[in-house]
């Protein structure tokens, strides 16, 4: 009878250099008949091992006892076990990564699976499993194992044939019960993003009605009842006595009133500020110092962390590698800091960053919104509504474990989520659809675009029929133009366009030169809650006395962007001409202050979005504009231009300068963010006018030319880079003039199998190098199998750990990495338990691999469309390197930084 590999013993090794990590076993199997396992006999008569490598990661449904909170992982499981954290504590100790992982009980139950009631629900007995489905058999006796750890990337392509084999199997069965098990899951995704659109609207509006509430705290307070704003209070009225403020109810009049409301208000925008920074503190996590990553907020100051230079890893080394500096610190970032866009974006790419979806980050960031709200920063809750939204998206697919287990499947659903968020933001569920395809989502099946369509409906109408501000509109700043536009304003708007890409360009510089300098600062960088408490008192000193900055940002738009009417009382309607060059000055006033507010307030550990803040900044530039036009108007009126137009009655018989203000919000967006259609497609439905489309259009479009040729990247492209984020940026096309194996590794004896002399390796020597991949930061990489230098397989480095935690005495363990054609075919009893020393079921046969000699542009649009982890490498046939897709997008990067110098 055949031994069990594990049954051998492992001689003592010397571990003085690399090379001696690939000292083979003949010397202690020579004579011996080759050790075998019966389960594994089995697998290789029955079934490919890629397939059973894919569906042995099929989870339970067991109870869920997992505790979800910020530390829960991305992709936790419900089913009570434990996960992995491959991240070793310290690069240097061996084991440490064994340490951090489970060990699985010894007789561990798959009898609850998802894969053995699957098949006990088709009907699919044993016998009739080995005649049909020989590849589930392999699933029963495979425990489950995170394949997703921090900070790796999602393999795409996995996730994708994994979702298939559950899909083939779900559909073989063409019965009544097989037939509603496939309806059930064809409507998950339908009732998945339905519940999130609900959630999402019912937290935006949470989030508004709240932050309505105690905004106007700041001016004084409604004696009737607390919570009520100003005009709430007043019923519109100019003289209200029970609007009182706080130098009233403190007893000052006069002067001493004005100071006494001027220092309140200073006190509470500090006080609500303060709060805000104090809970996004509360979601601190720090990355061990293993990984070269930045930060993860926005935060256009963050140091660049070295990529240290060991003797196996080129120029072009991957972003998450290892600091080997002793005494490298640990980065710190604030999940709940910012807007969130970036990363969501960087997430959507497939990049794995666990908690910062979480349970504990969606709490914080809602409520620290609020407060940051309330404080009157420049800043915006749109941004952090995409975050909020993908929060949810992310937390709701664990009632489905088609998404909580598929991590493919599961930004399916994010990109929905997202989109949602800015369809509750701007009440413009098409603009939703259309931000989530053009600037967060890598992957967008037509599927997936239909889903994302029924999730922001289902958001937008929830919010409409909560009814946030009254008024029955979604977002206050909705507006409507009763008036079409002259054709000589065209060429106002084309100015208006190049105007605010320019300002959008110059924001972004501005930011990044703000954070290099006055972030910089020691006590700065040490205290982030100084900057937010800094950036608040001069926001409260600047804002009191000018009544535009004072307003909240989305009121102040909504006033910048409404046509002039007979009650108005904003200030920017003039009833005579002469008023106009006032109003001009007053609001020149209030856009230096927002310009050098928004500028400032940027990357402060707060909940703080972008886009309202520029959409306002722009508002003031374009409603500047459009009362000189008018001016020039009333000043020439038998200018042939508008001649016609002019000799109508009333002021804005020719411009309507709330026009002028939307079309310069939106340009300016543009010139901040890049985003284009998604923009103008926006603009329609926050106006309704089909007859103002041109202008939108236009303006975005000049807009977004301008600015690309003043600042090739958006706000948050440059927040990609300067951070160091692992994405590879599926809309760049860059010119390549090197081949493959110009930017490959070189092959490296601790960084492959060999099974040359024997298909036995020590388990030990399979720790070793399972550490070094740990240690340079490839939690996702993985160890080619070569027998004389050809490749015969792949280890990822996630099924390597999984397999050797498994085994009880890992120093006297010989682990089997290829299977025997000698072996004989033995019937086993299927309650057998496997092998844990046969490692074959846990090696990809066919890995994606290509010749040296192959062109960049493969190598490109093998890691974009088909999301590859890595492409192993082969020279004349034979293995030369792997590829890692982190040290791709580094060598992608350097590429496009030596063009554009």
């Amino acid at each position: 009878m055949p031994q069990s590999a594990q049954s051998h013993q492992a001689f003592t090794m010397a571990d003085d250099d690399d090379g001696d990590d690939d000292t083979t076993f003949s010397s202690v199997t020579a004579g011996l008949p080759i050790p075998t396992s019966p389960t594994a006999t089995r697998r290789l008569r029955s079934a490919r091992t890629s397939d059973i490598d894919l569906r042995s990661r099929l989870p339970s449904r067991k109870p869920s006892k997992l505790h979800l909170d910020e530390q829960a992982d991305l992709l936790a499981f419900s089913d009570g076990i434990r996960n992995y954290t491959s991240a070793p504590n310290t690069a240097g100790h061996r084991r440490s990564s064994r340490a951090s992982s489970m060990i699985l009980p010894k007789h561990h139950n798959r009898s609850s699976s998802i894969g053995v009631r699957l098949a006990t629900a088709l009907g699919f007995d044993r016998a009739r499993g080995e005649a049909g489905l020989a590849e589930s058999k392999a699933s029963l006796f495979t425990d489950e194992r995170v394949w997703y750890d921090q900070f790796t990337s999602t393999d795409w392509v996995h996730d994708s044939i994994a979702d298939a084999f559950r899909l083939r199997d779900l559909r073989s069965r063409k019965d009544f019960r097989g037939r509603l098990y496939a309806w059930f899951d064809g409507v998950q995704g339908w009732v998945l993003v339905a519940i999130i659109g609900i959630i999402t609207a019912l937290l935006a509006y949470f989030i508004t009605v709240t932050e309505a509430s105690i905004f106007e705290l700041k001016e004084g307070f409604c004696t009737d009842e607390w919570t009520l704003k100003k005009n709430e209070c007043c019923s519109g009225k100019h003289d209200c006595p029970a609007w009182r403020s706080w130098g009233q109810r403190l007893g000052f009049v006069g002067p001493g009133q004005v100071w006494a409301d001027f220092l309140v208000y200073v006190a509470f925008v500090i006080f609500f500020a303060i709060g805000s920074c104090l809970l996004t503190l509360l979601t601190r996590t720090e990355i061990p110092s293993h990984y070269s990553l930045t930060t993860l907020d926005e935060n256009l100051a963050a140091d660049p962390v070295p990529i240290s230079g060991s003797e196996d890893k080129p120029a072009v080394d991957d972003h998450i590698s290892p600091v080997h500096a002793q005494a490298a610190p640990g980065t710190v970032y604030y999940p709940a800091a910012g807007s969130g866009v970036a990363e969501v974006k960087v997430i959507l790419s497939g990049f794995v960053v666990h908690g910062y979806l979480g349970v504990k980050t969606l709490v914080v960031k809602t409520l620290a919104v609020i407060l940051s709200l309330a404080s009157g920063m420049s800043l915006g809750k749109e941004g952090p509504y995409v975050h909020i939204a993908t929060c949810v998206g992310n937390i709701a697919c664990r009632i489905f474990s088609k998404y909580n287990h598929n991590d493919g499947k599961r930004r399916e659903v994010l990109s929905a989520a997202a989109a949602s968020g800015v369809g509750v933001a701007f009440g413009a569920p098409i603009g939703g659809v259309l931000f989530s395809l053009e600037e967060v989502s890598y992957y967008f099946p037509p599927k997936t675009l239909f889903r994302t369509f029924f999730c922001c409906i289902v958001a937008s109408l929830s919010l409409k029929f909560l009814n946030p501000y009254g008024t029955g509109k979604i977002v206050i700043f909705e507006v409507r133009y009763a008036a079409d536009w002259e054709f000589f304003e065209i060429f106002v708007f084309i100015l208006l366009g190049v105007l605010s890409g320019a300002l959008g360009a110059f924001f972004i510089k501005a930011c990044a030169i703000w954070a290099r300098t006055f972030r910089k600062i020691p006590a700065i960088k040490r205290w982030p809650l100084l900057e937010v408490a800094l950036v608040a008192l001069i926001t409260g000193l600047a804002s009191f006395w000018n009544r535009y900055t004072k307003l909240a940002v989305t009121e102040l738009l909504f006033d910048l962007a409404s046509p002039c009417k007979i009650d108005t009382s904003s200030g920017l309607c003039p009833d005579d001409p002469d008023e106009i060059l006032g109003i001009i000055g007053y609001l020149s006033m209030a856009f230096v202050i927002k310009s050098l507010l928004t500028t400032i307030t940027f990357g402060i550990k707060v909940p703080a979005g972008i886009y309202v803040p520029s959409m306002v900044v722009g508002g003031l530039l374009g409603r500047i504009v459009g009362h000189v036009v008018q001016h020039l108007v009333f000043t020439f009126p038998d200018a042939s231009i508008w001649s016609q137009c002019a000799a109508k009655e009333g002021l804005e018989k020719c411009v309507t300068p709330g026009v002028y203000a939307l079309v310069a919000a939106g340009a300016t967006m543009c010139g901040v963010t890049r985003l284009s259609v998604t923009l103008a497609v926006i603009l329609f439905e926050l106006t309704g006018s089909l007859n103002h489309v041109l202008p939108f259009s236009l303006a975005v479009l000049v807009a977004k030319w301008t600015a690309d040729a003043i600042e090739p990247l958006s706000i948050y492209d440059l927040l990609t880079e300067m951070n160091s984020y692992p994405l590879l940026d599926n809309k760049l096309r860059p010119v390549f003039t090197t081949d493959l194996g110009d930017i490959t590794p070189a092959a490296r004896s601790h960084r492959v199998i060999d099974v040359s002399n024997s298909p036995l390796v020590q388990a030990s020597v399979l720790r070793r190098k399972l550490e070094h991949l740990h240690s340079v930061g490839e939690l996702d990489g993985g160890l080619p199998v070569i027998r004389n230098d050809i490749l015969v397989g792949l280890l990822p480095a996630p099924d390597l750990e999984f397999a050797l935690d498994k085994l009880e005495d890992e120093d006297r363990s010989l682990c089997l990495m290829v299977p025997t054609a000698t072996w004989h075919d033995t019937e086993e009893d299927d309650d057998h338990d496997q092998d844990p020393t046969d490692f074959t079921p846990f090696i990809d046969p066919a890995p994606v691999s290509l010749d040296v000699h192959s062109p960049m542009d493969l190598v490109f649009q093998c890691f974009v469309k088909l999301g590859l982890r890595y492409i192993c490498v082969l020279k004349d046939g034979q293995y030369a390197g792997l590829l890692h897709k982190k040290t791709f997008v580094k060598y992608i990067r350097e590429l496009e930084h030596s063009r554009e110098s």
